[in-house]
Formats: C-alpha cells, sequence, structure tokens
C-alpha cells in the first residue's frame, strides 16, 4: 500500500514537471524571430544563388515585398573579402606585378592587423559571411570572390574580373584601414572615371558613386561609426584611380574601408562579433538601397 501511495504521488508530480519543461523548450525555440544574420552559413554553399533549399528563409524579420518578400531575387552581387588569410605564406606569389589598366601593381598584400595580431584578412572574410547570409535572405544571389581557402590571392584584377564575369548588379570589396593610430573612422573609396590601356570605368563610376553613397550612409547609421577625416573629402568617400580593384571593374562597384586597425578604438570594435553584425547589416543595407533605385 505504502508504493502504490507513493507512485501516485510522484507520477503527477513528473508528469507536470515534463509539461513545464516542453512549455519552456517550444517558448524558445526555432518559432522565435530575431536578428537574421546570424548564424553564419556553410562555406559548401558558396555561390549556390539565393537558397531556395530553405536553408535562407527571411524569418519574419526581413523585408517584404510582392516577390515572396525577397526583394532582391534576380540581382547578383559580388562581394570581396579583402586580402587573404594564407598570403603570408606567400610572399613571393603576391608580390608579382599584375596589370591593373593604369600601370602594375602587386597581385596582392598581406593587409594589416590590430595590435592584438587579429588580421584585415580573417576581419574581411568574417564580415562578408555575414553580409552573403543577410543578402541571401532578401533573394540574391551571392558571389564571394575567396573562402580563405586558397593558398594565396587571388589577384587584384582577378577581383575585379569576378564582378564582370558574374555580370554583378553590384560588387563590394571589404577592407580595413591601417592608418597610425588617432586616426578613426570608415570611408567607402569609388572608382574614379578613367579611359586607360585596360582601364576603362566612365559607364559605372556614376553608378558607383550612388553605391558608394548608400553604403555610407547604411553603414553610419548601422554602425554609429563616424567618416574617416583623414581620407577623401571627410565625408566618408574617396575617389581613387589607384586600384586594380577598381580600374578594371565593368559593374558598379566600390571599396568600404570599415575602420581603422591600427587605432585602438576602431579595433576594438572590429574584433568585437556583435558589431561585426551590425557592420554587416550596414552593407546590406547600403547595397539593398542601392539595387532598389537600379533603373
Amino acid at each position: 500500500m505504502r508504493l502504490l501511495i507513493t507512485l501516485g504521488v510522484l507520477i503527477p508530480t513528473s508528469f507536470a514537471g515534463w509539461l513545464v519543461w516542453q512549455s519552456a523548450d517550444q517558448s524558445s525555440g526555432a518559432g522565435k524571430t530575431g536578428p537574421t544574420l546570424m548564424p553564419l552559413p556553410d562555406d559548401s554553399r558558396e555561390n549556390s544563388g539565393s537558397g531556395a533549399s530553405g536553408g535562407d528563409t527571411d524569418g519574419g524579420g526581413g523585408p517584404q515585398d510582392g516577390n515572396g518578400g525577397k526583394p532582391l531575387a534576380g540581382m547578383t552581387v559580388v562581394i570581396d573579402p579583402g586580402h587573404n588569410p594564407n598570403n603570408r605564406r606567400h610572399a613571393a606569389e603576391i608580390s608579382r606585378s599584375v596589370n591593373i589598366g593604369t600601370g602594375r601593381k602587386a597581385c596582392d598584400t598581406t593587409g594589416t592587423a590590430t595590435a592584438s595580431g587579429y588580421s584585415e584578412a580573417d576581419f574581411t572574410l568574417d564580415l562578408a559571411r555575414r553580409v552573403r547570409a543577410g543578402l541571401r535572405e532578401r533573394g540574391a544571389t551571392v558571389e564571394l570572390t575567396h573562402q580563405g581557402r586558397r593558398p594565396w590571392g587571388p589577384c587584384v584584377n582577378a577581383r575585379a574580373e569576378a564582378g564582370n564575369r558574374a555580370d554583378a548588379d553590384a560588387a563590394v570589396s571589404l577592407h580595413a584601414d591601417g592608418a597610425p593610430s588617432g586616426a578613426r573612422g570608415f570611408h567607402v573609396i569609388l572608382p574614379e572615371s578613367v579611359n586607360e590601356g585596360k582601364a576603362d570605368t566612365r559607364a559605372i563610376a556614376g553608378p558607383s558613386r550612388n553605391l558608394g553613397r548608400e553604403l555610407a550612409d547604411a553603414f553610419r547609421e548601422f554602425t554609429g561609426s563616424k567618416p574617416a577625416a583623414y581620407a577623401g573629402d571627410g565625408e566618408g568617400t574617396d575617389t581613387r584611380g589607384d586600384l586594380g580593384g577598381l580600374n578594371l571593374t565593368r559593374v558598379p562597384k566600390v571599396f568600404l574601408e570599415c575602420g581603422n586597425m591600427r587605432d585602438p578604438q576602431d579595433a576594438a570594435d572590429l574584433t568585437d562579433r556583435k558589431w561585426r553584425d551590425r557592420a554587416a547589416r550596414g552593407v546590406v543595407e547600403g547595397i539593398a538601397g542601392f539595387l532598389a533605385k537600379k533603373p
């Protein structure tokens, strides 16, 4: 009799506890919506388009339109993570010169790094993956110029060619600066209108300027960062004709220098994952804003 009484007490109590556990589990599970730039997509999905298999669903938080909530469907974007984490092991290969249209320059460089050793190449690759995830949510086909698995490179001319080959609607090369400590802020580098040798940016200089302005405005809004006073016009844009990645492009393209890795305050942002989430959102919104106004 004592055994039966004990069981009679334990069974309802255990069942009630199971119900509470089930309820808590369901309230914290897949039904929640929230920030959509994380987690990062697996590299095996490179160049796989808009992710129609279901892994890139909007989750209820993305912009909606008449195209099933995918306003960038049919658009192609090329994201270029500046440098390569493996470049430092291949000095000879990345030092060889290549044609940048207006002259010759090194194939690539190692990039810069923070005082703690966080490299520009690691930063740009991480940010590029976050941007790719956000753009795919909106329906865009997104290609990265590399995944960090190459032994070195690609060279700057090949990075430009990646956007041309994809006939991209927009291309953005992601970087972080190596200016002296004390120089802070981001800036967007625009292609100068050039027509020399293999370089002819006359048709895309104007659209690239529009892309750069949209990107600068959105990046400032979502990161809270200020435009770099030490570069360009002091308002967040700088026009240059000496970069192969811009000289050789045939599609609208800009470089984004997200901050100065050599400045302690900027470095604190660049090494912060939550800040990189906001930075990625700024890049996505800037590109989306440009594409929404594209003729």
